[in-house]
């Protein structure tokens, strides 16, 4: 069994188009897990990670994937992630699982809208990483501005480990500045590693770079400091570790450079990946939701998260990490959500979309399930105390369409195949129009729901008329507004009876309830029902009758009676209190806006921007790089279906743009 120590557990997240999915490609071709170099594009059988016919079909990454490889003695666990903001949640439930990520970057566009976005979960869930500036072979390619848009956009300390050779088509390689050797990539797939002496040319700039970054450095190590003021030569082991530590403690963030469709520089960053990130034994201590410690204790009770499932004909895949204790075939453990107890059958390592058989997991492990039945976030435990792991965060969908079966004996297929997704996509959202009886699907924007619609047609035969999109708006209030509501009710026997008091105020969370009764006003069973009670009338605002969301409900009294009161009575009570609340605290409508970066070439700058302009967008900014521009604005969603098609026409279909949300706003 290999050591915790040697074993990396690793996601690779960042903006769509920069190059993750082949980056994957070379790490498992250079670690011998492939033997033969598969694109993204260009007609062949496809990347590896890319196994679903819809990735194929549109060239970007959909699922996240998940395989294992071995470079020298470490084991590397790595889950490729999309890159594509409607499929988000993928990026998000992987990073909660995960001990270590590289962020990967275009050396040309830099940091876009999904690598904000991809810093800000990898800060949520408190993940060391590493840089990978890609595409160093591009025209415009320019590392050391994209490091100082990652120091002033995301607010991180980053710093080269590496000057480049070369740029653009003359990219030749890479100086390893904490070894200050030149490192060349040769043999037709750049298998050759090879270390040379650095070019004189280069040698005076290599110097002051790696000068530079051993002040960095030396801010997080004494010896360090000392051996520099005394002029000494700090070797290379202590550099090493110095960034490690850093790098852990979230204090420093590594950058390195490469062209992963050129073949240079992933090795580096293999090595980067055994150097700097963390081991299952090197994160930090994982907390339940009871607060209990969790240790990555081969001996110690089985905890373990199923972070996510897909479902096959054979019946439930469940991925699953593994953060205490051993696992074996056969074992039974608890759910702590169902508290019913779950006899494990098959234990697999997933590569990609294949499985190998295991006969045991331990602590650190990541590994998949076949034939539990569980829900995604749920823990496992082989035994008292019954723990839960906190959950991921979910984001809320922002776009519904309806639909209808085209045959009516489709409709059965239809319905297997929704409640399929839903379960596997805590970000689809399956619902029943009470007006039409139209079937919704909700989920986080165009393509996101266009790619469902393909696979009910490709894995279930089956086809739908679809509805015109519509917008998830939500109601808030403006105002403070007070409740003091008595539910009667008399029908022969025992009646229902229930008097709370309280007010309700604007929040910038969706929902905050604070429990304020004293002395018994309201004993203590009911007040669940009371906080059901007010949840439930949040579903439906006085406006348009969509969700309530920023409200801070406060109950502060009221009254029961020892026989007609019950838990249906306060539930009730409360539902019709908020509702009445709401209408005096004059509501108003929100709208999704999003987040939208367009990259056109400059001549088509201004047609660009006024279009965005007749969107009711909010330019934010533009940067203007070597031959195109990257214009930023936040516009209605409601503005923007059909872009894609009306920007290709613009710009004679040379600019591309990314769209994810950004806040609820005021329409």
């Amino acid at each position: 069994m290999i050591p915790r120590t040697r074993i990396r557990n690793i996601g690779i997240s960042a903006h769509i188009d920069s190059g993750k999915t082949t980056l994957s490609e070379r790490i498992l071709f250079y670690t011998g897990r492939i033997h033969a170099i598969e694109e993204v594009r260009g007609g062949g059988k496809g990347a590896t990670m890319d196994f679903m016919p819809e990735e194929k079909l549109h060239g970007i990454t959909i699922t996240s994937a998940a395989t294992t490889c071995q470079w020298h003695d470490t084991q590397i666990n790595l889950i490729d992630t999309p890159g594509h903001v409607d499929f988000t949640i993928e990026v998000e439930r992987a990073l909660r699982v995960l001990d270590g990520a590289v962020m990967v970057l275009c050396a040309v566009a830099g940091v876009q809208s999904q690598s904000i976005t991809v810093d800000r979960q990898m800060k949520r869930y408190r993940v060391p990483r590493l840089a990978f500036i890609n595409k160093m072979d591009r025209t415009g390619a320019d590392p050391f501005r994209v490091v100082q848009g990652i120091r002033d956009r995301l607010q991180l300390n980053a710093i080269l480990l590496q000057y480049p050779i070369g740029s653009e088509d003359q990219f030749q390689g890479v100086i390893d500045l904490v070894e200050m050797t030149a490192d060349y990539f040769e043999g037709e797939n750049g298998e050759n590693w090879l270390k040379k002496t650095i070019p004189e040319s280069l040698r005076d700039e290599a110097q002051q770079a790696r000068e530079r970054l051993l002040d960095t450095l030396s801010l997080f190590s004494e010896p360090m400091t000392e051996m520099l003021l005394a002029g000494e030569e700090i070797p290379k082991e202590l550099i090493w570790e110095t960034i490690r530590q850093a790098t852990l403690s979230l204090k420093f963030t590594p950058v390195l450079l490469g062209s992963a469709f050129k073949n240079k520089g992933v090795q580096n960053l293999l090595n980067a990946v055994t150097l700097y990130l963390p081991s299952p034994i090197d994160r930090e201590v994982v907390k339940t939701a009871e607060s209990v410690s969790v240790y990555p204790n081969p001996d110690a009770s089985l905890v373990a998260l199923a972070f996510k499932l897909t479902v096959e004909s054979f019946g439930q895949l469940t991925y699953t990490r593994i953060y205490s204790g051993t696992l074996k075939p056969g074992d039974t453990v608890y759910n702590s959500r169902t508290e019913q107890r779950v006899q494990i059958g098959r234990l697999v390592r997933m590569h990609a979309n294949k499985r190998e058989e295991l006969k045991v997991a331990v602590a650190g492990d990541i590994v998949a399930l076949l034939g539990v039945d569980c829900a995604s976030g749920d823990t496992f435990c082989s035994g008292e105390p019954l723990v839960s792991l906190e959950k991921m965060f979910v984001p809320e969908p922002v776009i519904t369409l309806a639909i209808t079966p085209k045959k009516q004996e489709d409709s059965d297929r239809i319905s297997k195949a929704l409640n399929r997704f839903q379960r596997e996509d805590p970000t689809f959202r399956l619902s029943i129009d009470p007006e039409s009886g139209s079937t919704l699907i909700s989920g986080m924007g165009e393509l996101h729901l266009e790619i469902y619609l393909e696979r009910i047609q490709r894995e279930y035969n089956a086809e739908v008329y679809v509805g015109t999109p519509a917008v998830a708006y939500r109601e808030t209030i403006r105002q403070q507004a007070t409740f003091d509501y008595r539910f009667k009710k008399q029908s022969g026997g025992p009646g229902q009876y229930a008097h709370i008091t309280g007010w309700i105020e604007p929040t910038d969370e969706p929902f905050v309830f604070e429990n304020r009764v004293i002395g018994g006003a309201i004993p203590k069973e009911y007040i669940p029902a009371c906080e059901k009670g007010f949840r439930e009338a949040m579903e439906s605002g006085q406006l348009e009758g969509y969700p309530v969301t920023g409200v801070k409900v406060v109950l502060d009294g009221g009254s029961y009676h020892p026989i007609d009161s019950s838990e249906l009575a306060f539930r009730s009570a409360s539902h019709q209190a908020i509702e009445g609340a709401i209408a005096k605290a004059k509501p108003y409508i929100l709208e999704p806006i999003m987040l939208v970066e367009v990259e056109t070439p400059n001549e088509f700058m201004g047609r660009v921007q006024g279009d965005l302009s007749s969107r009711r967008g909010l330019l934010l900014g533009s940067e203007t790089m070597q031959g195109y521009t990257v214009i930023r604005a936040e516009v209605p969603l409601a503005r923007m279906f059909g872009y894609s098609t009306e920007l290709r026409s613009l710009t004679s279909g040379m600019a591309t743009f990314s769209m994810e949300f950004a806040c609820y706003r005021q329409s």
